[in-house]
């Protein structure tokens, strides 16, 4: 989900007007950073420390996910 996403679910609502935009913005980016990082920790759960096959995509999972905040 992205802060884009959460935006349009809250007009959708009718929870969001004009003046409060800019504040709901910056919540919605903390709500969708704290979304990607939950992810996140679901793929690193699946890490054992083998550095098998499944433990590099489970990285790798990690990782792209976090990397979506990042643009």
């Amino acid at each position: 989900m992205t802060q884009d996403d959460i935006i349009r679910m809250a007009r959708e609502a009718g929870v969001l007007s004009g003046y409060e935009s800019e504040l709901f913005q910056r919540f919605a980016a903390l709500v969708a950073k704290a979304e990607r990082e939950e992810c996140a920790q679901v793929c690193d759960a699946r890490y054992t420390g083998d550095n098998n096959r499944e433990d590099m995509e489970a990285r790798r999972c990690a990782a792209a996910i976090r990397a979506r905040g990042t643009t």
